[in-house]
């Protein structure tokens, strides 16, 4: 069988060959995840031919896998019928994040098409908030009373076979439906089955609340090696759980929001989105840019007389600005991972920001003399040597201190570091490097 690469030639030679026989036959052979990564490797037009080639059966699971924009593209060709058809096979979680991207008119006869419990648990789902453990959670979940013996409760599960899905253990309530623990398959099956539950269950420690940030999740099954976790209101009444399959899709998708937001992107954009759209959404940030770029160049302006008269600082000038805004980027990257997992706050920021200034006077030094040497034998100019390694020295440590304390007033501010944090930190070093070494220029050599 074809595998990446080779395998989006295939299908779109044999699409383009109009053997779509042989892309029915592939398409079999794959997995719904493997033909929604297919369906966002294609232009529009080939993405809707091969979706009228997918099976009926995996539609839905397939869609699930899509990303939002890729998803919109295709579910806003199919009429309202096939929408409520694949959709039939979903299950609640999965079908609460493809609602957000349907009409008013189409979500309401999904809900029409199913059945009152499925129904209501959708209902539940989308009672809360997006990226919270609520939306997250699967209430297909299984729990027994603490008060009965483990037969009983194998009995009980030959009786719901199939379980569902990464099933490591059962969630234990009370009468009323409290969280009260785990009982771990394992000890269903190997302890004694006179035992009773609560002698054997794990008691409640890993659990967490409905409105948790889906973030805070997956550092919670980081830190605890955990492959499932029950879901409860502020009652403690269990809603459901939330399995390790779960957070990989969450730390795969951050990882992702990170990557894109660095070059001001959003996260589920498509590869082959529309051209204006696309155009919409890059602009902003090239005009973001493009600001931040007449800030620095102003910079430069009030140096023009220094220029004029000492042409070799505008060979050197880009020297100082560049090494401070890679070492600030080195600074900001590890902040940014330490906002994510939690491992940066108030009470730990000062030592923080000591060690990193350390870092840029050290880091600083080092550089400082090298490329005072370097300019030195280029130039033959000891005074435009110590400016430039002077200059260094001031912008590497600017950049130190601006990559510790930029991510974390964006991240109090309410806005994603992840996302503008380069761009003023570039706008930071650009500035503190011109500023200093025209600057020093001007008063020493004019």
């Amino acid at each position: 069988m074809p595998k990446e690469q080779n395998q989006i030639d295939y299908i779109i030679g044999n699409l383009k060959s109009a053997d779509d026989n042989a892309v029915s036959i592939h398409l079999e052979l794959l997995h719904p995840a493997e033909i929604a990564s297919l369906l966002e490797s294609l232009p529009p037009e080939l993405r809707q031919r091969l979706w009228r080639l997918i099976p009926h059966e995996v539609e839905g699971e397939t869609l699930s896998y899509l990303g939002d924009e890729a998803r919109g593209s295709i579910i806003e060709k199919m009429q309202h019928a096939e929408v409520v058809a694949a959709t039939e096979t979903m299950n609640v979680e999965d079908l609460a994040d493809v609602m957000d991207v349907l009409s008013d008119d189409i979500s309401e006869a999904v809900l029409k098409s199913l059945d009152d419990d499925h129904r209501h648990r959708l209902e539940t789902a989308l009672s809360f908030t997006d990226n919270t453990a609520g939306r997250l959670m699967s209430t297909d979940v299984i729990s027994v009373r603490k008060d009965v013996t483990l037969a009983v409760v194998l009995r009980y599960l030959r009786r719901l076979k199939p379980l569902p899905p990464h099933t490591d253990a059962l969630m234990v309530i009370d009468e009323h439906g409290t969280y009260l623990g785990k009982l771990s398959l394992a000890s269903a099956v190997s302890e004694h089955p006179d035992t009773i539950v609560s002698e054997v269950m794990l008691q409640a420690k890993d659990w967490v609340q409905a409105d948790a940030n889906e973030h805070d999740v997956a550092v919670l099954f980081q830190q605890r090696d955990l492959i499932s976790v029950a879901v409860v209101d502020e009652f403690s009444k269990l809603l459901g759980r939330i399995t390790i399959d779960n957070v990989v899709d969450i730390i795969v998708a951050e990882a992702d929001k990170t990557f894109l937001a660095s070059a001001g992107l959003v996260e589920d954009e498509d590869l082959f989105a529309r051209v204006l759209p696309s155009t919409r959404r890059r602009s902003v940030w090239l005009g973001i840019n493009l600001i931040t770029v007449f800030m620095a160049a102003s910079v430069i302006g009030l140096f023009q007389e220094v220029l004029d008269k000492v042409v070799v600082l505008a060979i050197l000038m880009p020297v100082a600005a560049s090494m401070g805004g890679i070492a600030g980027s080195q600074t900001l990257t590890l902040t940014i991972r330490g906002l994510a997992l939690g491992q940066v706050s108030s009470s730990n920021l000062r030592w923080l920001g000591n060690k990193e200034l350390n870092v840029g006077l050290l880091n600083g030094l080092i550089w400082a003399i090298i490329v005072a040497v370097v300019t030195f034998i280029w130039f033959q100019e000891v005074a435009i040597a110590l400016i430039i390694g002077a200059a260094m020295m001031l912008n590497l440590v600017a950049a130190a201190l601006s990559g510790v304390l930029i991510p974390v007033i964006l991240n109090r501010l309410g806005i994603d570091p992840a996302l503008s944090g380069a761009v003023v930190l570039t706008t930071v070093t650009d500035i503190v490097g011109f500023l200093s070494f025209l600057g020093l220029a001007t008063l020493f050599l004019l």
